[in-house]
């Protein structure tokens, strides 16, 4: 649905207002959306739900709004991030020693603690202290972690590669130069895929609907990535091109996601170049 008939999207008279009160400092459309799903979710009782999207996309914020949009509608909404649940800078040391000198560096799937995300989400929706992992990108590692309370109405997992699908074809040619140079043989690929196939599976089996933000290409990840690192202690920054060899790891998988998940997600935010809404889809209306 285009843009231009979001609002009448917001049906209730609480979404609306809920909608209104929001954090003003934030893109409107977003504030829409977040007042539309937290009030969809809230109606269907949807317990987990899942926020993709490629790098820059806006997770965080649409996460944080959503989180927000829950209290005021009167349901407490846990957003996690996949990120806080990267693997520690020395076990993805240890991964790079035994299986592939790329998966040093944090992001693609199989740099995740995933069977501990799994216990987290489940644990967040009963009763009773929850422990999360704080992950310091900066230091690229943990840097310790934090407790919140469990009895959440719905929790929310966002991360660039929540919903990604395995392949169904040959991995066999390289999509970038970063795979014809440092992974001819095909191995690191490999893992990311067994990875895909086995415990993302699993964990994305886990959530009962699915947000997808549609980004317009690799071009423009790799400058809204670029214009994060903005916000990183100038001695933490990547310039440009440590940027871009950053998302080729990235890069298969994110073309995946942009081939499949506008048709398999429950919902799909098609951004456009200067991260404005410029559609709306849904699988299913939301309810009146």
């Amino acid at each position: 649905m285009p843009i231009a008939d979001l609002a009448n999207l917001v049906p209730s008279a609480a979404a609306q207002r809920c909608y209104r009160r929001l954090d003003a400092h934030t893109p409107d459309d977003y504030r829409q959306i977040a007042a539309l799903l937290a009030d969809d979710w809230r109606r269907r009782g949807t317990p987990r739900a899942g926020l993709g999207g490629g790098q820059g996309a806006g997770k965080s914020t649409l996460g944080r709004l959503i989180a927000q949009a829950g209290s005021m509608l009167g349901i407490r909404i846990e957003v996690l991030s996949i990120d806080d649940f990267y693997l520690t800078k020395e076990q993805r040391v240890q991964l790079a020693e035994d299986i592939h000198p790329l998966l040093a560096t944090r992001g693609p799937p199989g740099t995740h603690d995933v069977a501990g995300l799994r216990t987290a989400i489940a644990a967040l929706g009963q009763p009773g202290a929850v422990e999360l992992p704080r992950f310091d990108k900066g230091l690229d590692t943990r840097s310790g972690y934090a407790t919140v309370d469990g009895g959440a109405d719905v929790v929310v997992l966002e991360g660039w590669c929540v919903g990604a699908p395995a392949a169904r074809d040959s991995i066999d040619d390289p999509v970038n130069a970063l795979e014809r140079d440092h992974d001819a043989d095909g191995r690191w690929r490999s893992y990311i895929e067994t990875a895909l196939k086995g415990p993302y599976a699993e964990l994305n089996g886990d959530l009962e609907s699915m947000v997808f933000l549609n980004v317009p290409g690799l071009d423009a990840v790799r400058r809204w990535r670029l214009e994060q690192e903005r916000d990183r202690p100038p001695d933490q920054r990547l310039n440009a091109a440590e940027v871009s060899r950053f998302v080729d790891h990235y890069e298969r998988v994110t073309r995946r996601m942009l081939a499949t998940m506008p048709s398999s997600a429950d919902v799909v935010v098609d951004l456009d170049d200067d991260h404005r809404v410029t559609g709306l889809r849904f699988a299913s209306a939301p309810r009146d």
